[in-house]
């Protein structure tokens, strides 16, 4: 008696189960894609990076008016449905989009039951307390690429990773060498720290710079840090991810303190757009072109607004 054949969404679910159980796909095809490729909802925003970098755009994401205006890039089509919050997606919504395969991680496995009521789903690793997220990001592209049955997209996408950190690397040769301390100002007497398990400070390290911010951080940043503690590194150069609050911004302005700290004082504070602090390895290279572009040119510094 002939058995059928399995159906694609069986073929993603064991390729996505053997990346979850032994750290790779199950060997040989998984399946045969139509023209547009197989239908992912991304629950988890490194994920949906992961898939916008192979070439496989998810018809259904969390939060993507968010993300738009925290991650900036990539952009995401208008015909992407909205999924609502990551921590509480419409799961009624989820399954009416149809997907194939669900991208999540290990913030959401709570939902995962409720997922897999819905379609396979595939989660992966990307911020770990103590370890650099890049060489995660960077190994999530092969590995969701091979799940979906498109390695090639996979080694394409991180080659072209590869060379935009080297070019990042070559152009801070012309860098003064100095550290620099990465944080993120919420109001004018506290800003988070990005140290090394941090998606900035990993990038950081990948292009050659060094990280004056050696203390223990979790999940990526450590908050609240006291502004004072800026002093700590008075040979640092300061650049600050993301716009600073107006508030917060005009209370620096007229603070004796700030004014005070070693960079601050000799005039060696950037300020970058805004980047994604938990995003996939889109964020990391759009970090590492702004801040390369950054730091070999002059100080933006941080006027009033």
């Amino acid at each position: 008696m002939n058995r059928p054949a399995p159906s694609r969404r069986g073929f993603l679910g064991l390729a996505a189960g053997g990346l979850l159980l032994g750290g790779r796909a199950l060997a040989g095809p998984s399946f045969t894609t139509g023209a547009g490729g197989p239908r992912l909802a991304a629950i988890d925003w490194a994920m949906l990076e992961t898939a916008v970098a192979i070439g496989h755009m998810p018809v259904a994401a969390c939060e993507l008016i968010r993300f738009r205006a925290d991650a900036v890039t990539p952009g995401i089509p208008g015909d992407v449905v909205d999924l609502g919050l990551r921590g509480s997606p419409n799961f009624e919504l989820l399954q009416l989009v149809r997907p194939d395969l669900i991208l999540t991680s290990p913030y959401y496995t709570a939902l995962e039951p409720r997922m897999r009521a819905i379609a396979p789903v595939m989660s992966l690793p990307f911020y770990v307390p103590g370890e650099p997220p890049l060489p995660n990001a960077l190994s999530a592209l092969t590995g969701l690429a091979e799940a979906v049955g498109d390695r090639a997209a996979g080694i394409a996408a991180r080659d072209r990773a590869g060379a935009a950190l080297d070019a990042a690397a070559a152009r801070l040769r012309a860098h003064d060498g100095r550290p620099v301390c990465i944080i993120n100002i919420g109001d004018a007497r506290h800003f988070r720290a990005f140290g090394e398990d941090s998606l900035f400070g990993s990038v950081a390290t990948r292009i050659g710079l060094r990280n004056a911010w050696r203390q223990p951080t979790q999940f990526a940043f450590l908050a609240p840090v006291p502004m004072e503690t800026l002093a700590d590194f008075p040979d640092a150069t300061l650049v600050i991810v993301s716009d600073v609050p107006v508030a917060a911004r005009a209370a620096l302005s007229r603070s004796v303190l700030w004014r005070a700290l070693p960079a601050v004082a000799a005039g060696r504070v950037h300020v970058l757009p805004d980047v994604s602090a938990y995003g996939g390895v889109l964020a990391g290279l759009r970090f590492a072109e702004l801040i390369s572009a950054a730091l070999t040119t002059p100080a933006n510094g941080l006027p009033p607004r």
